[in-house]
């Protein structure tokens, strides 16, 4: 229709707790503008990324995604005689019947970490989307919308899952990545502020008592003497010290290094996990180059001429966001295969995966005596509580230690 015209645009009036904008569908006619919300924010550099005539992997993924809905309003319009933005935001929203349903913005805030590779924290929301799911279910419903998540709705939830035998740690867990969409709900109007249900006086999501298990440093030493069988055993005890002595990197930012993020002393990376989230506010992490490390880089890595090649080529350049994924997910399901059989022949307590590498590296730490200040910056942290949680217990030998001193009267 003439006189109507239609954009994507990143909106820049209000920026988000994580440096991004909202990317909105612009509408303009006779001079007034309307925006509708399409679920995702972008930083700036990222916008222009999806821009490009030569944008890849989630990128151009974007760029599909924000030529479709560009084409949809454009057929919408098209069918609106006379026009008006009362008529086009019913029908451009009508099949959009879930717009106020929380299961609708957990599926496509999954489908957002789906696209950006970040396959841990996409299960995390899974496992919370299915628990919900559940009680939901468990009360004769299907919809879950956002005006129903009450401080009640939530104790009830918390309450729900204790009868089930769940923990609080874990219904602490699905609960923070309801508050993030609760959050994202907000920030688009969906929301009132004033319903907001968590905080002081409202609902407080409980914090959970979990004592993360990690390796003595003999345990530790056990594995580097460990005599492996087969070429794939070493490989996968390699790459496991390698994120053990490099502030406990997990395996998607060992398989993300290149060749420039090592020099003579040291490797500097910025954590996948975090890249995207923080990336106003990125704290890279450096690793010191022990020879331990440079022996694993030296046998497992691919030299190259291009400084910005992946050093150990698990993925490459080409790869779009979904290889990626698949490529990372198959590298720690090999790397935990191999563990798992040496921790069982080493007859180890704790199972052995990527994940007690980077456990392990900051308990060690702790228990040598580290200020708590300088294993949070080794592990990326931006919050000394997150540490704090995540450290690991002291041993037992060391507990008696100390409690033998509750009785040394000095006589």
């Amino acid at each position: 229709m003439l006189g109507v015209t239609t954009s994507i645009i990143q909106d820049k009036r209000i920026q988000r707790n994580d440096g991004t904008f909202a990317i909105k569908l612009r509408i303009t006619f006779n001079r007034e503008q309307k925006y509708f919300p399409l679920k995702v924010s972008l930083t700036e550099e990222d916008w222009l990324k999806t821009q490009s005539i030569k944008a890849r992997g989630e990128f151009k993924e974007y760029q599909n995604l924000f030529s479709k809905v560009e084409q949809k309003a454009l057929d919408i319009i098209k069918t609106i005689e006379p026009f008006s933005f009362q008529a086009f935001e019913k029908a451009f929203n009508q099949k959009n019947d879930r717009s106020k349903d929380v299961f609708f913005y957990m599926e496509n805030y999954m489908e957002q970490l789906k696209n950006e590779a970040r396959s841990g924290t996409e299960n995390s929301y899974k496992c919370a989307y299915n628990s919900l799911k559940s009680f939901v279910k468990s009360k004769g419903r299907k919809i879950l919308s956002f005006a129903d998540v009450t401080p009640e709705w939530l104790q009830n939830y918390e309450t729900w899952m204790v009868s089930n035998g769940k923990s609080l740690t874990s219904t602490g867990i699905y609960l923070r990545s309801l508050r993030t969409i609760i959050n994202i709900a907000v920030e688009e109007g969906i929301l009132n502020r004033e319903f907001y249900p968590f905080g002081k006086r409202k609902y407080t999501i409980p914090a959970g008592r979990n004592i993360k298990k990690a390796l003595t440093i003999q345990e530790i030493k056990s594995i580097v003497n460990f005599k492996t069988k087969t070429e794939a055993e070493q490989k996968a005890k390699d790459i496991w010290m390698l994120s053990y002595l490099c502030n406990g990197a997990n395996m998607k930012d060992i398989a993300l290094l290149r060749w420039k993020d090592m020099d003579s002393k040291r490797i500097v990376f910025v954590r996948a996990k975090t890249a995207r989230t923080t990336k106003q506010d990125s704290k890279p992490i450096v690793v010191m180059l022990l020879p331990e490390i440079m022996d694993i880089i030296n046998k497992w890595g691919i030299r190259t001429n291009n400084p910005e090649d992946y050093i150990f080529r698990i993925i490459n350049e080409k790869d779009s966001s979904e290889d990626v994924l698949k490529k990372v997910r198959q590298f720690i399901k090999t790397t935990n295969k191999y563990m798992k059989r040496i921790g069982k022949a080493l007859e180890l307590d704790l199972t052995l995966t990527s994940y007690s590498a980077r456990h392990s590296f900051a308990t060690v730490l702790k228990r040598s005596g580290a200020p708590i200040e300088f294993i949070s910056e080794s592990l990326g942290h931006k919050d000394l509580r997150t540490t704090e949680n995540y450290l690991g217990s002291f041993e037992d030998g060391v507990k008696e230690s100390f409690q033998k001193q509750l009785l040394n009267f000095g006589e």
